[in-house]
């Protein structure tokens, strides 16, 4: 799933593609993952694209006065394509979604690998007509977002799970599955620490996410979209490594497996050498 640095990468690359340039149309394959009716999808014809951002994981292409905003959620992802697109094909897990085609023929394809589709496209006139955008928490690449107003959302989530209160976009905007791993594995913090905790160790924790973030985002710095995946999975110290050695003291990687996620972290650098129960509701073995 694309994360805060990816989505930050693709604003940069999507930017500096489109900005200027005339759309020709939007082609929706998929009319599931179009979200919205009104705007229709006929009032990009025609109009120049003003500008790339995003709010938290979402994807914001201002097109005149109108936002194409998508959602690439766990499997999709954006493949530019410098000539007129082919005819789309069989379908296969890889599945077109939609497909922006510029004046000149160029453009970009929205697609979405696997079974289970919930990638989401949406056509409006404000951002937050998106209700997964109006419910964002901070940002927390943001100026304004500090070490006290952080701490502020650590003491207000309680005896929640650390791992989940970092995940909650409507707490933090932007981190995902892999990012609180690394995060809380650069804090050296059990996943399932409460989120209301010493200020010694929310310093820690605020410290390790701006670390883990910026360091992501420049690594990914400057990359095409085609790049991204790669260099997401190289820079990740713990997350998807699962039996490989933790690059920081050498103890195995181990996960956790949920019903819809598994996360990964080792157990010296963060739960005092105690593998976690490998279940549901997992807790430190005893």
């Amino acid at each position: 799933m694309p994360e805060l640095p990816e989505v930050h990468a693709l604003v940069t690359d999507l930017g500096t593609r489109l900005s200027g340039r005339t759309v020709d149309r939007l082609d929706m394959v998929s009319f599931a993952a179009l979200k919205t009716f009104d705007p229709p999808v006929s009032a990009l014809n025609g109009r120049v694209v003003r500008g790339v951002t995003r709010h938290g994981k979402f994807l914001d292409i201002t097109v005149d006065d109108v936002h194409l905003i998508f959602h690439l959620a766990r499997a999709g992802w954006i493949r530019w394509r410098d000539d007129p697109p082919a005819p789309t094909g069989k379908p296969g897990r890889t599945a077109l979604a939609a497909r922006l085609v510029l004046d000149d023929g160029s453009g970009f394809d929205i697609t979405e690998a696997g079974t289970k589709k919930s990638l989401a496209v949406y056509l409006v006139r404000s951002p937050a007509e998106v209700q997964g955008i109006a419910r964002l928490g901070p940002d927390p690449l943001a100026p304004e977002f500090t070490e006290e107003v952080f701490a502020r959302i650590l003491k207000s989530a309680g005896r929640s799970q650390i791992k989940g209160v970092l995940r909650n976009q409507s707490l933090i905007a932007g981190i995902g599955n892999a990012y609180s791993d690394e995060i809380l594995h650069s804090a050296r913090m059990s996943p399932f620490k409460p989120a209301a905790m010493s200020d010694d160790d929310a310093s820690r924790l605020f410290m390790a996410l701006q670390f883990t973030l910026a360091e992501a985002i420049s690594r990914a710095d400057g990359l095409a979209a085609s790049d991204l995946k790669r260099e997401k999975k190289s820079g990740l110290q713990v997350h998807g490594r699962t039996g490989e050695p933790c690059p920081v003291c050498g103890d195995m990687i181990r996960q956790v497996i949920y019903s819809d996620s598994t996360f990964q972290y080792c157990p010296t650098c963060q739960t005092g050498g105690k593998p976690l129960a490998d279940r549901v509701l997992s807790r430190l073995l005893k």
